[in-house]
C-alpha cells in the first residue's frame, strides 16, 4: 500500500471538454472535507472526487449521471494501491456530449494520468513500545537508532537512572530493532511493545 508523499496534477481535453486532476494526501475524513472545499471550482461543471483513508471511501459525482465520475476515481485510487488520498477531477463543459461511457473513461482515465504521475511512499505497518536506557548506554543506542529508517524517537524523558524513549517501528522490523537494542546494551535493556 502506497500514499502521496505530496500533490500531484494532470490534465486533458476529451471532445472540447477540459478534465484537470488534482491528488493530495489527506490522513482524516475532516482534512478530506477541508481540502475539497478549498479546492472546489466555482467557474467549473462539476468538482467530481473521491478519496480513501484505510477502510473508509466516499465519493461524489457532482452533478454527472450516477456512477460515471466518483466512482471511476476511486477505482484509480483503489487500482494503484493508494490510502491516505483524494482525487478531484474538475470538469468545464466543451459542448460535447460524453456519454456515460465516455464519462466513465474522461473522469477515470483523468484520475488515473494524475497518480501515474504523482510521487508515493510506501505505507508499512508500524508498532510502538518503549525502551528504558542507563546514561552510559544513551548516546551510543541514539545514535544507532538514529541511523536506522525503521525505527522512530517518538519521546524522550529522563529519571534519575537515565532516559526512557518512546519508539515507533515498521512491524517488519520489530524482532531486529529489539535485537539491535539488546546487543548494544549487552541485555541491559529491550523494548517493550505495546
Amino acid at each position: 500500500m502506497f500514499a502521496l508523499a505530496g500533490p500531484a496534477t494532470a490534465e486533458q481535453i476529451i471532445k472540447k471538454s477540459r478534465f484537470v486532476a488534482i491528488a493530495l494526501p489527506v490522513a482524516t475524513e475532516e482534512e478530506a472535507k477541508a481540502v475539497l472545499g478549498a479546492h472546489r471550482r466555482t467557474d467549473a461543471n462539476h468538482n467530481c472526487w473521491a478519496w480513501r483513508i484505510g477502510g473508509a471511501y466516499r465519493f461524489s459525482d457532482d452533478g454527472e449521471p450516477g456512477g460515471t465520475a466518483g466512482k471511476p476515481i476511486l477505482a484509480a485510487i483503489d487500482g494503484q494501491s493508494l490510502d491516505r488520498t483524494l482525487v478531484i477531477v474538475t470538469r468545464w463543459f466543451g459542448g460535447v456530449l460524453l456519454g456515460s461511457g465516455g464519462l466513465v473513461r474522461a473522469y477515470g482515465g483523468t484520475a488515473a494520468l494524475c497518480l501515474r504521475g504523482a510521487e508515493r511512499v510506501e505505507l508499512r505497518p508500524m508498532v510502538e513500545g518503549w525502551l528504558h536506557l542507563e546514561f552510559s548506554d544513551l548516546a551510543l543506542v541514539k545514535a544507532r537508532l538514529a541511523g536506522n529508517t525503521d525505527i522512530q524517537v517518538l519521546d524522550e524523558r529522563f529519571d534519575a537512572t537515565g532516559a526512557e524513549l518512546r519508539l515507533r517501528v515498521a512491524e517488519t522490523g520489530a524482532e531486529a530493532a529489539a535485537g539491535l537494542v539488546g546487543d548494544l546494551t549487552s541485555g541491559r535493556s529491550r523494548i517493550v511493545f505495546d
